[in-house]
């Protein structure tokens, strides 16, 4: 099987992992303590398919599906022992988490992609000749920025007198829930880059290099953010949660499946920039196609759930579906397992 049906095979198997392991929960616990869960994974995935390239020496010499069940099984422990870890320090320790430690728990993953893709490791990846050692410090980075970031910008005095307030909650810069949708936008706006293999940045030479490379990438993902929430919100009007759920997490997840599970294949014969411009195009139908797949599917997997506001259960339902189980599984199909055993080569 090639690509992009094999792209194609493994995310539908994915997305049916996906969804019947959702099923297995009640809501509240699904967003609750099992979403907490997945999150605190994510970080740790990121880092050992983008800085171990999913092959660490400690795994180099065994064979599938040998190799992607360690990966597995390692991930869930780290998970295991970050989850009461950013639970004390995000939020109070109190179980089930609320939005305050699932909110910080949700932008490390930004974060961690931010460090290992747009800054290409650097200076862990350079100043570490241990590849192990490298991406242990950037993932232990990860968190530390996170919640240096996390206490500056974001503000939950909106939350003052509801049960899921907690008197160590931030008291940053801006509204959180708009802090938070910036930043996961910020990240949309990375895999919009990469859709088009970074060019005209390749144009560049003198910018290819890190540190150059990640401060001018990280320059264009904010004012990214900023344009697409300025239009989406501000001018547009659109709920902030609303914006997130039908236009952010779509585009990350249609992006992850175009450049992931088919490996950027779909128009890998163009040249820049038409081959970015349909890779985003794809990214941006593929993923909002799929978030209709979710939504037609939800009551089904999880029951009949309010959208809007206050509690915004149907967006949380499915941003939570989409990245925080949905995209973890696929990684762990197409990176860890190399598409095992859809394929014996790896997709290429």
């Amino acid at each position: 099987m090639r690509q992009p049906w094999l792209g194609v095979a493994a995310s539908v198997l994915g997305m049916a992992i996906a969804l019947l392991f959702i099923s297995l929960f009640s809501f509240p616990t699904f967003v609750g303590p099992v979403a907490f869960y997945t999150l605190c994974t994510i970080p740790f995935q990121v880092m050992a398919v983008v800085v171990w390239g999913a092959n660490p020496p400690f795994v180099a010499r065994m064979g599938q599906p040998g190799k992607g069940l360690a990966l597995f099984l390692l991930t869930l422990a780290v998970g295991a022992v970050i989850d009461p870890l950013a639970l004390r320090v995000a939020g109070e320790g109190i179980n089930p988490p609320g939005p305050i430690p699932s909110h910080f728990v949700t932008i490390v993953v930004p974060t961690t992609f931010w460090l290992a893709i747009m800054w290409g490791g650097w200076p862990f990846t350079s100043g570490l000749k241990n590849p192990v050692a490298a991406g242990v410090a950037l993932l232990v980075a990860s968190y530390v920025l996170t919640y240096v970031g996390f206490r500056i910008f974001f503000n939950y005095d909106f939350l003052q007198g509801a049960p899921v307030y907690l008197a160590s909650a931030p008291h940053g810069l801006f509204n959180a829930v708009t802090a938070l949708v910036f930043y996961v936008t910020a990240l949309a706006a990375m895999f919009l880059v990469l859709c088009f293999d970074l060019w005209p940045l390749t144009l560049l030479p003198a910018v290819m290099k890190q540190p150059v490379l990640g401060i001018v990438w990280s320059v264009v993902a904010v004012v990214g953010a900023v344009i697409a929430t300025q239009i989406g919100i501000g001018s547009m009007g659109t709920d902030p949660m609303v914006f997130l759920t039908r236009v952010t997490v779509p585009f990350i997840f249609g992006s992850i499946v175009v450049l992931n599970m088919f490996q950027n294949s779909l128009f890998a014969k163009l040249a820049q920039p038409v081959k970015g411009l349909l890779n985003a195009a794809a990214a941006a139908a593929i993923g909002y196609a799929l978030y209709l797949v979710y939504c037609m599917v939800s009551p089904m997997v999880s029951g009949q759930l309010e959208s809007g506001p206050p509690g915004y259960d149907y967006e949380i339902w499915i941003a939570n579906a989409l990245l925080s189980v949905t995209f973890p599984i696929l990684i762990f199909l197409a990176a860890y397992f190399a598409y095992w055993p859809l394929s014996q080569k790896g997709g290429s």
